[in-house]
């Protein structure tokens, strides 16, 4: 009589495409960041207009910009700012969106119906515009960015945090720990949070993508990272009047959003599957 076993989770891990190919991108753009902070090959603070525009060759791996500066190091502090403003906004969604959630499915009522209702009135004001509101009162910046793309986090964690924790509440050892006299915030914390940190997880990649895609549009549109900090938002947008003259740079900032927001895309799916316990069994 043959047992049949279920694979472990690194053996799973390695034979999920998607996984793999986002957890590579995604560490490609973890490493870029890294690097920057220690290493460009030029400085990206640097004008050169005698070297603007040039093509790319040895001195330049990527070329030159309008005014001179390495395209390659721009790149890679880019991608730093990227990072920077992703973790900060996420964290802000997932700390005050979670705690939300979890205190509208553990009182209920009016409590719930007060906290979906906000949610419901945030969802109105998506990034972009709570951006451009922020901007006429207080300036653009990154920071009015970081606050802009988190605020309209909030309400998604909260809304995926209550459903997930609503349907625990449900479940026999919730009732078994209310029946032996605990609370509803020793239940919240000892048994509710723990068993949608996995959910938490997968939505923290996919909206870590979604941050590094409006952080982008909110530079391009000059309301996110302002000079001379190098954004990739702002890179599309310098060439966007240099598109016939040098398409390369709209090319590779371009194509750094891209494989950016294609890797964490990838990486929530593959860990989606692998933290479903339904799915883990299927494969």
């Amino acid at each position: 009589m043959t047992v049949a076993t279920t694979p472990s989770l690194g053996r799973r891990a390695l034979g999920h495409r998607s996984f793999v190919i986002g957890a590579l991108l995604t560490l490609l753009l973890l490493s870029a960041a890294t690097l920057s902070l220690v290493w460009t090959p030029w400085s990206p603070y640097e004008i050169n207009m005698p070297s603007k525009l040039q093509a790319p060759g040895a001195v330049h791996w990527l070329g030159t910009d309008p005014f001179g500066r390495d395209i390659a190091s721009l790149l890679l502090v880019g991608a730093r700012n990227s990072i920077l403003v992703g973790v900060i906004a996420v964290s802000i969604g997932l700390l005050v969106g979670t705690s939300l959630g979890l205190l509208a499915a553990a009182r209920r009522g009016w409590v719930e119906e007060l906290i979906m209702r906000l949610s419901d009135f945030t969802f109105a004001f998506p990034a972009i515009l709570s951006a451009i509101m922020m901007t006429a009162v207080f300036g653009a910046g990154i920071v009015n960015s970081i606050i802009a793309i988190g605020v309209f986090n909030i309400p998604t964690f909260a809304r995926i945090t209550r459903a997930s924790a609503n349907a625990l509440w449900a479940r026999e050892f919730v009732l078994a720990a209310r029946a032996c006299g605990k609370g509803p915030w020793s239940i919240t914390f000892d048994h509710v949070l723990p068993n949608i940190m996995s959910v938490l997880t997968v939505q923290v990649t996919i909206r870590f993508a979604i941050a590094i895609l409006a952080e982008a549009a909110l530079s391009y549109l000059g309301l996110g990272t302002q000079p001379p900090q190098p954004s990739w938002g702002r890179m599309l947008a310098e060439a966007q009047s240099l598109l016939f003259q040098a398409p390369l740079l709209a090319v590779f900032p371009g194509l750094a959003i891209a494989l950016a927001v294609l890797g964490l895309n990838l990486l929530g799916d593959g860990l989606r599957d692998l933290l479903d316990p339904r799915l883990a069994r299927k494969r």
